[in-house]
């Protein structure tokens, strides 16, 4: 049975490395507006050479206490922001669904979930359209409810739940996962959607010291400051810890590094929730931290 597992973690991982080797056909799904890791991640996205990214969608975040009613407004203006910024107008910027999913059989649709659908259909041959989900999934399912032709075409690259390796046990309460449980539990219960996700629990070792981003960013102008004044000014509602944030968690950061340079992280081929249809998922279940560290400030000195 053991070599059996090893074997069936080398197909899955090979031809995950494989489909790397080529720019990514990438769209980026994310709840800009909701937290600080998010910025840092778009930023460390765009202009990456092994990245053909199409989009930014944007993504709603309700269950917040700081949310408005209008939350994917305000991941959208702050997608907006970036974008104008560091002068990628050829990135677009389609405005995702202000709300969760009403059902798991009714989509939620939005513009994101349109232009998901219409450069999914856009891959030729064996192309896959990469969708990175960094927020809630209400965007990415709302685009396979209406129309599941494209889950072929497609991977799913999902940040969220907590993940217990040994027992191999998922906890769904976790920030992104509860915005959109229904959304969730579509991508899981699909049967063929390659999916991936970068837990809560494995993320969570990627964390930035604001010495070394004051260091690197403060004072110099464009993105970086931008960078450098959404740590100062977000209210980290969460925790009372570290008050003077002089550390960050950067879950989304992990995710993205993990897609440029997969050799940072292991994924494994587990089962998915006992609740769910049973399938195989992988699952990012260790990463390099300071390998993935390193390769974030690299890119962003050539900024």
């Amino acid at each position: 049975m053991k070599t059996i597992y090893i074997f069936i973690t080398f197909l899955f991982v090979t031809a995950f490395t494989e489909a790397q080797q080529k720019p990514i056909h990438l769209i980026i799904d994310a709840d800009t507006a909701n937290e600080v890791d998010d910025l840092f991640a778009l930023v460390r996205a765009i202009d990456e050479p092994a990245f053909n990214l199409l989009g930014i969608t944007s993504a709603q975040f309700h269950t917040s206490p700081q949310a408005t009613e209008n939350t994917v407004g305000e991941s959208q203006a702050i997608n907006e922001q970036i974008i104008k910024v560091m002068n990628h107008p050829e990135i677009k910027l389609p405005l995702g669904s202000n709300v969760p999913l009403a059902s798991m059989t009714t989509p939620s649709l939005s513009e994101a979930s349109k232009f998901i659908i219409e450069k999914a259909h856009e891959m030729k041959g064996n192309e896959k359209l990469d969708l990175v989900i960094l927020g809630s999934c209400t965007n990415v399912a709302s685009a396979i409810l209406e129309d599941p032709s494209i889950i072929s075409k497609i991977r799913v690259n999902y940040l969220g739940f907590w993940h217990t390796v040994k027992t191999n046990t998922y906890n769904k309460k976790e920030f992104n996962s509860g915005n959109d449980p229904l959304a969730v539990d579509v991508l899981l219960n699909t049967v063929n959607l390659e999916f991936n996700v970068m837990t809560a629990t494995t993320s969570q070792h990627l964390v930035f010291k604001k010495k070394t981003i004051d260091k690197q960013l403060k004072g110099k102008g464009g993105i970086k400051d931008i960078l450098v004044d959404r740590w100062d000014t977000y209210n980290r509602w969460w925790t009372k810890k570290d008050p003077k944030k002089k550390k960050w968690v950067m879950w989304d950061v992990a995710l993205i590094e993990a897609l440029i340079n997969p050799e940072y992280a292991t994924i494994t081929p587990l089962q998915t929730p006992k609740e769910n249809t049973k399938r195989t998922i992988g699952v990012y279940t260790d990463l390099d931290k300071k390998a993935m560290e390193k390769a974030f400030w690299k890119h962003l000195n050539k900024l």
